[in-house]
């Protein structure tokens, strides 16, 4: 069966403003293209249309489906893309009824069987790790999908799942992504602005599953344990990427990737046996920050630490995370600076039991902290999320599903307005920004990250409009 696999971008923006995230950052679909990997290790070929590289719109993307004739047609959709795939495949599905049309990803994952109930275009859908579950179904023709484990399905024309499929154990097993069938990489796709010292480069996930407890995660794919690449397939990776592709700087998009500190020991002193002169950044829980693991992550070529701290205000902290003492984070991240690795910070704004005076303790203490660059998201309760259950205690929600994508207030938290949430939100991009030490920062980047530079200059327009819009 010929198989098409489709990666809807949806509205990942603001509604009226230039989404230029497009221009900045564009991510390889790794789990399309782990689940097209192991299809091609099985003998069963497969293409695919990533619309965040390859934008068009939906009447051209229709037409290229249906030219390349496929039998099935797969959709990875986030919730706020999820409408966007689902127009598509109802398109496809008025023009040429037989093809099969198969969801998965966060969204499906999430919503389950009722999507089914609701979305008629829709034929199947893959809850949880993709790539053995696809595989059945292909290999069965989709015939008795109730006996295939992670099968959304219907029976007597009602929304059913089948058995729960259990998580991959071994990562290893998996051949690496199929970037060879990905048109356009990598030069098409790109880190974020000045997150990398070199180009080309691209991201890695080494990990899945999490076994934390955040209230504003949504783990309904990986489940709740935590699983990982072994370091030498990590490096066999990374040297693939540079062999293959040229790629000199990777991005390790794992949340903990610093959680074994024996894998991240072995990862380091493996990737200097092997010479291998790739450089990387990774995400790191403030919980495991320490000069021995410093020492490790600079030794290894490390160049940027991402920090997920959320909030300044202490009570907001105990509410949706594991807490942790505010005055050990600005520590911790001097540490980080004082090994020569760049720091930065990822913030939101909005969560449930906020109001102003929380938001401005999170704002002043984000200045206090020696952050190189920050990250602020507009507070979005999926609906996986632990939070999501209790939300009406706390504010109201317009569940919209195509706002919802960090970049839009959809929740507004009790006593405030999504005005007032608009206004802090501007004021936290600007005050952080507008500062000399922040300016002198950037203008290092002229020797540390050239081509971020000139990537920053060419779409100057642009980021000039943005930046008025928004009031930053």
């Amino acid at each position: 069966m010929k198989t098409l696999f489709i990666h809807p971008h949806g509205s990942n923006w603001m509604p009226g403003v230039r989404d230029i995230t497009t221009i900045f950052n564009i991510m390889p679909p790794l789990g399309l293209l782990s689940i097209m990997a192991w299809l091609e290790k099985h003998g069963h070929d497969s293409e695919i249309i990533d619309c965040y590289a390859t934008p068009m719109s939906e009447v051209f993307l229709v037409d290229e489906v249906l030219s390349r004739q496929p039998d099935v047609v797969g959709f990875s959709c986030s919730t706020s893309s999820f409408l966007e795939g689902y127009r598509i495949a109802t398109a496809i599905k008025e023009r040429c009824p037989q093809i099969i049309t198969v969801f998965g990803g966060p969204h499906a994952c999430t919503m389950g069987a009722s999507l089914l109930d609701r979305f008629p275009a829709i034929d199947y859908l893959v809850i949880g790790e993709g790539e053995q579950t696809m595989l059945e179904l292909l290999q069965s023709r989709f015939k008795k999908p109730e006996e295939i484990p992670g099968v959304g399905f219907r029976l007597d024309g009602n929304g059913k799942l089948s058995a729960v499929r259990d998580p991959l154990q071994n990562l290893d097993d998996l051949p690496f992504p199929a970037y060879h069938l990905l048109p356009g990489f990598p030069q098409r796709y790109k880190l974020p602005l000045f997150s990398s010292p070199t180009f080309p480069n691209s991201s890695i996930i080494s990990s899945r599953g999490c076994p934390y407890q955040c209230s504003y995660c949504d783990r309904s794919v990986f489940s709740k344990g935590f699983r990982f690449n072994s370091p030498r397939y990590i490096l066999e990776h990374v040297a693939m990427l540079k062999r293959d592709y040229g790629i000199r700087h990777v991005f390790f998009y794992d949340d903990l990737f610093t959680f074994d500190r024996k894998r991240v020991a072995e990862f380091c002193e493996l990737k200097a046996q092997m010479g291998l002169d790739v450089t990387y950044n990774c995400i790191a829980r403030l919980e495991h920050v320490d000069q021995e693991l410093l020492t490790l992550l600079k030794g290894s070529g490390c160049w940027q630490v991402n920090f997920g701290i959320e909030s300044g205000d202490p009570e907001i902290l105990k509410q949706h995370r594991k807490f942790y003492g505010l005055d050990e984070v600005g520590r911790k991240l001097q540490m980080v600076k004082d090994c020569g690795i760049r720091v930065k910070g990822l913030f939101m704004v909005g969560l449930p039991g906020e109001d102003e005076t929380a938001i401005r303790r999170t704002i002043d203490y984000a200045l206090s902290l020696p952050l190189d660059e920050i990250n602020v998201t507009k507070f979005t309760p999926f609906p996986g999320a632990p939070v999501y259950k209790t939300l009406s205690e706390f504010g109201s929600f317009n569940e919209d599903w195509s706002l919802m994508n960090c970049m839009n207030f959809v929740f507004i938290p009790n006593g405030m307005t999504k005005e007032q949430l608009e206004g802090l939100y501007s004021e936290f991009i600007r005050r952080f920004y507008r500062r000399t030490r922040i300016h002198w920062g950037y203008t290092q980047m002229l020797w540390k990250s050239p081509h971020s530079v000139l990537e920053f200059l060419k779409n100057l327009p642009a980021i000039l409009k943005l930046e008025r819009q928004q009031k930053w």
